[in-house]
């Protein structure tokens, strides 16, 4: 017969409870890197459609063109 005080429960550990498991956050800034590299990819090709429309591309132009030229 074998002591069931020593063998280790076939569950895992018994003082860890359920709700010690659900708070465990390991590994839970790992997916909100990913979640914010995702949002950054999705603003950069918002931008891209943007820059490559010809009425920004020509705002932007102006706005710069001025501001060269009012240094001199």
């Amino acid at each position: 017969m074998t002591d069931t005080t020593t063998t280790p429960h076939a569950l895992g550990p018994t003082r860890r409870t359920l709700g010690a498991a659900l708070r465990d956050e390991t590994g839970a800034s790992t997916a909100e890197y990913a979640i914010t590299v995702l949002a950054a990819c999705g603003f950069a090709a918002v931008l891209v459609v943007l820059l490559k429309s010809g009425e920004v591309r020509d705002l932007l132009m102006n706005i710069i063109t001025s501001a060269l030229s009012l240094g001199q």
